[in-house]
Order: structure tokens, then C-alpha cells, then sequence
């Protein structure tokens, strides 16, 4: 535009300058003084020909410039992109490139108590689940729990984050892979799937490969990490399948970062009723142990296709509610020789394999995991080799089966946000519900309902 402007003034001041030699020639004749003017104005005429020349190579030459920066910046910055994506490294959208993916957040697939997640494509074709969290300082907390948690870290069993976006006083995004066969809860109880939402009933055989996935998944935060991973909401809704039907563990908006020397961490109650460790609700601190306790209580679900606490209504009024505790009813059976009559009856009644020494070793594994006494409770790294059966389980001690998880049942007075007392039972009322009243943010995120 400004070489543009300048050419019209060059052209403008050189016929100027040519009629004026013309004015001249006709009222001074062939003078003195029209020679001198004359002289001068071809003089300027001259002057301002060679600067135009000269100003446009010289912007020539700095378009040509321009154009190979410019080329060169776009390879630079393929080439940064595609070392990002092979290491791993989350990328940063822009807010116009997550509305178009997602066709304006139009595919809801989860939404929690401050975040929904969105189905989206990329421009190159790839799925993704973009979760939108919201709120100022509690959207901000999670936000940065997650990418603490999942951005620097890489295994097959852990949910990938690839990228984010932030708007200045508005809502965070992650945006992760799509896992398509949505979260395990729809394929371990009965009547979660629905038509949006994959579901049915997991082999035997595919829950055992199932339970070793998560135990490896969370013996890698624990273990293998420069600072441990505490996930601290380890329940079937943040389990994904794949299309392989592996798991995928996601949803890390609860986690803290420990240091290799710590023991414990002090940290606000906010994780799922039913899955929460003791110490965690005594206000003890959390650790590893929080987690492990969440993994066994998930483990018998897994066993027995039904939520752990149930409670059976004898009418309508409240003080005739019948709790059923589905760990003591494993422990009854084992000492019975029982176990079978545990696992789950459509697996039993679609006369499908399984192997009763799986089942064995699995429960064995889940009492270990949710003994009371935060110090029986194996690490994740020897769950793994206990369930790959690498070393012998032993029977675990007998335990009070006493659920500190006044959640479940003080909700019936004070709501969800009542303080944590010790109660006998714990969790949820019917286990074809979902999670109703939780202060996790407890969705399936990535998974496609």
C-alpha cells in the first residue's frame, strides 16, 4: 500500500513538472530563464525517476526476503510441531480451532460439576475429546492438577493429553484422544449403556487384563515418575476401554504431585464416595495407599458386576433401608469356599469361562488393597506382580470392613457437602445409579457418551 502511494507521487510530481516546463516554454519563449528552469525541472524529474527505481528494487528485494522468512518460519514451525507430537509435548490451540473441531461444542459426550467434554475432529482428521472446565479459582485448580499430572507423562495405560487452550477470563480446555468404547462402569454394571453410550457385559477374561492395565497404569505414577502421581478419583468412570478393550486410566483434575520423600500429602476431601481411603477421610493425609484402596474397592466391583454399597428398600420409610456391603459379602464367601457364587451372574449365566483361580487371586488382591491400616496395603508394583502372577498371594488378615465415608449416608440429612464422620456403609443407593452427589468432578471425560 505505502509502495503504491509513493509511485503516485512520483508520477504526480514528474507530470507536474513537465507542464510547468511546457507553461514556461510558451510564456518565457527560448529566455535565459527558461532554459535555467527548464534545466532544473528535468534535473528533479531525474532525481525522483532514480529514487523510484531505486525504492522499488529495494522492495523487491525485501518482499523476496519476507516471503523466504516467511517460508522458512512455516518449516520451522512444522518441524516444531511434529517434534512436539513425536516427544508427546501438548500443543496449544486456538479457541476458533477447538469451535470448529467440535462444530461449536455441539457433541456433548460427559459434563460434571465444572467441566463438559465435547467430541471433536481436527483439521487432519484426528478424534478428540476437548473437556471445557469452567469456574475462576476452582477451574483454574483443576486445570493445573491435570496438566501437572498428565502432560509430562507417557504409557499405554494413561490417557494422552494433546494439547490445551486458555482464554483470558474464560474457560480452560484439554484436549485429549477420543477412547471409544467409552468408560468401564457401562460394561461392569448392568443397564448403563445406552444408545450415545457403549456398554454391555466384560468377559471375565477381558476384566482380569482390565484390572492388570489400571494396576499398571497407576504402579507407573507411583513408581516410574519423577514426582509421584497421585490420581486420588480411581473409579470405574475414569477407566476408559479402547478399541481393544484395554484401559485407559484419564481424568486427573484430583491429582497431587509428591516428592520421592514425602509420605503423605494434606489435601481438601473432593474425591468420590465409596472409593475414598480411611486416613483420607480421618484427615490424615493422603498417599500412594489412597490410591490403592480406590484400585481394590474398583477390583471387587469389577468381580461382582454391582456397585459396592447397594442399599435394599423395605418400604417407604427410610429407617427400614436394608445396606448391603458387597467387600464383607466377598470376605463371607471366600471363608465359605464360595467365591463363585460372588462374580458377577450374567458371566455366570452366560456360561462364559472363568477361571476360578483368577478369581481367587483377584479378591485376595482387593482385600489386601482396602485393609484399613494404610501399611498392609501393598504397593501398585507388587499388585502387578501379584496379579501377573509373578509372586504368591497370600490370604489377606481379617479386617472390621469398617467404610469411613460419611458421603453415602449423612447426604440423606446435610447434602453433598457434609463433613466426613465415621459410618458403617458407604456410597451409593442403587448400583445401576451413577455417581448423583460428588464433589469430583467425576465424569467419564473421553469416553463417547
Amino acid at each position: 500500500m505505502e509502495d503504491k502511494k509513493a509511485n503516485i507521487i512520483a508520477v504526480t510530481i514528474i507530470i507536474g513538472l513537465i507542464i510547468f516546463i511546457i507553461v514556461a516554454r510558451v510564456s518565457l519563449k527560448l529566455s535565459k530563464a527558461f532554459f535555467l528552469i527548464a534545466g532544473a525541472d528535468i534535473a528533479v524529474i531525474l532525481a525522483v525517476f532514480v529514487c523510484t527505481v531505486i525504492r522499488g528494487r529495494y522492495h523487491r528485494r525485501r518482499r523476496l526476503l519476507e516471503k523466504k522468512l516467511v517460508s522458512e518460519g512455516q518449516e520451522l514451525r512444522i518441524e516444531y510441531s511434529f517434534l512436539r507430537k513425536v516427544a508427546g509435548v501438548p500443543i496449544k490451540f486456538r479457541h476458533k480451532e477447538l469451535v470448529d473441531a467440535t462444530d461449536n461444542f455441539q457433541a456433548l459426550l460427559g459434563q460434571g460439576a465444572s467441566a463438559s467434554v465435547f467430541k471433536g475432529i481436527l483439521s487432519d482428521g484426528t478424534s478428540v475429546a476437548v473437556k471445557q472446565i469452567e469456574g475462576e479459582e476452582h477451574g483454574e485448580k483443576e486445570f493445573k492438577s491435570e496438566v501437572a499430572a498428565i502432560a509430562s507423562v507417557q504409557h499405554v495405560n494413561l490417557v494422552r493429553l494433546m494439547g490445551y487452550c486458555c482464554l483470558p477470563g474464560g474457560p480452560r480446555f484439554l484436549v485429549y484422544e477420543f477412547i471409544p468404547n467409552g468408560s468401564l462402569d457401562s460394561w461392569i454394571f448392568p443397564g448403563r449403556e445406552t444408545r450415545n453410550r457403549p456398554g454391555g457385559c466384560l468377559s471375565w477374561d477381558l476384566r482380569y487384563r482390565v484390572a492388570i492395565d489400571v494396576a499398571k497404569a497407576l504402579s507407573y505414577l507411583h513408581h516410574d515418575c519423577r514426582s509421584r502421581i497421585l490420581h486420588l478419583d480411581v473409579k470405574p468412570e475414569n477407566i476408559l476401554i479402547d478399541e481393544n478393550y484395554r484401559a485407559i486410566v484419564a481424568d486427573f483434575g484430583l491429582s497431587k504431585l509428591m516428592g520421592k520423600d514425602e509420605s503423605r500429602v494434606i489435601t481438601t476431601i473432593r474425591g468420590t464416595k465409596g472409593y475414598l481411603a480411611p486416613e483420607w477421610l480421618l484427615e490424615h493425609g493422603v498417599s500412594e495407599k489412597s490410591d490403592i484402596y480406590s484400585y481394590g474397592m474398583v477390583l471387587l466391583e469389577m468381580i461382582g458386576g454391582r456397585r459396592n454399597v447397594t442399599v435394599i428398600e423395605n418400604g417407604p420409610d427410610k429407617s427400614q433401608r436394608k445396606w448391603q456391603y458387597f467387600p464383607k459379602i466377598v470376605r463371607d464367601k471366600l471363608r465359605e469356599g464360595k467365591l463363585i457364587e460372588a462374580v458377577d451372574q450374567r458371566l455366570v449365566e452366560a456360561g462364559g469361562i472363568i477361571d476360578e483361580r483368577q478369581v481367587k487371586r483377584l479378591v485376595h488382591v482387593a482385600l489386601w488393597c482396602i485393609q484399613e491400616r494404610a501399611k498392609l496395603r501393598p504397593s501398585m508394583a507388587q499388585v502387578v506382580e501379584m496379579l501377573e502372577g509373578r509372586v504368591a498371594v497370600d490370604e489377606p488378615p481379617d479386617t472390621q470392613m469398617i467404610v469411613v465415608d460419611l458421603l453415602s449416608i449423612y447426604e440423606e440429612n446435610s447434602g453433598c457437602d457434609a463433613r466426613p464422620k465415621i459410618a458403617a456403609m458407604g456410597s451409593h443407593k442403587d448400583y445401576n445409579i451413577p455417581n448423583s452427589c460428588s464433589s469430583s468432578f467425576a465424569m467419564s471425560v473421553l469416553s463417547g457418551r
